[in-house]
């Protein structure tokens, strides 16, 4: 496959088995192509210095991510500070952007999955990335809502509320987190209305589909999906990703970093991957 993400939110739907982990690993520098190129940021990640450049701007979370349950929330966000490289105060700084002043003493086994979420994507973005990978992000949250005990499944029972009152909260939560996200989920659904670019994956094909946001027909600024304070989602977005192709500087950036308005290969396009089927093969990716 052959594509480009521009900034933005771009949801990745697709069957179980489809190679979205594999894909979201494969930009996290985790696996490498074995066949065709793969740029981050501009940076070639087939070269070492490359790699360590695009790896500094990089934030991920893999599904069900691992974790040691008896740290509290605060200490497995300051921990992932320690490991990125950055300071304690980025840490609390990033635990109260994402509302967990509260949840930060208590041990990430009794938190409510919807908070544990919240301590993985401040792990993952302690510093303050250029590109969020989230790999299913909100499988946790659907395998507690079904099977529900009490009443039936689905969109109508309790369990179907909670996960819709849930992700009507982190929605905003995830659009703030970075110039580029990219977010996985087995259904469609689960992405639809919110992601600013949405594509499926099957077998091997990647197709677009039409994400039914009013915030991706508007366009967004990217400057507005990081900040202090999580955005409104029911605020009007300035279109601003297209008409010019230099970015505010957002807030508490190190100067040295690399910002997508300073790429020149080729503008507004992260990651690029291009995967050839091998020879004499029938299949390929």
């Amino acid at each position: 496959m052959t594509f480009g993400v521009p900034e933005g939110v771009v949801g990745l739907a697709g069957p179980p088995g489809a190679g979205k982990s594999t894909l979201l690993a494969t930009f996290a520098t985790l696996r490498r192509p074995n066949a065709g190129a793969l740029h981050i940021l501009g940076h070639d990640i087939t070269n070492a210095a490359g790699q360590r450049a695009a790896r500094a701007a990089i934030g991920y979370l893999p599904a069900r991510f691992a974790r040691a349950d008896h740290m509290t929330a605060g200490e497995f966000v300051e921990y992932a500070a320690y490991y990125k490289r950055t300071s304690v105060s980025a840490a609390r700084s990033v635990a109260r952007r994402l509302d967990l002043a509260e949840a930060a003493r208590t041990e990430l086994a009794l938190l409510p999955p919807d908070v544990r979420l919240r301590a993985g994507l401040a792990a993952a973005c302690v510093h303050e990335p250029d590109v969020v990978l989230l790999d299913d992000p909100f499988g946790e949250l659907c395998a507690a809502a079904e099977p529900w005990p009490t009443g039936p499944t689905g969109p109508a029972g309790p369990g179907g509320h909670t996960l819709t009152a849930a992700m009507a909260e982190l929605v905003p939560v995830l659009r703030s987190l970075a110039p580029t996200v990219i977010v996985t989920a087995d259904a469609t659904e689960t992405l639809t209305g919110w992601c600013d670019r949405l594509l499926t994956l099957a077998r091997g094909r990647l197709t677009e589909q039409p994400t039914h946001s009013a915030a991706a027909r508007r366009g967004r600024a990217a400057a507005a999906r990081r900040g202090a304070d999580v955005p409104d989602p029911r605020a009007a977005v300035p279109q601003a990703i297209l008409a010019s192709d230099r970015r505010p500087a957002p807030p508490r950036r190190r100067a040295a970093r690399r910002t997508l308005s300073d790429v020149s290969f080729p503008r507004l396009t992260l990651p690029r991957l291009v995967r050839r089927p091998p020879a004499r093969s029938a299949t390929g990716v």
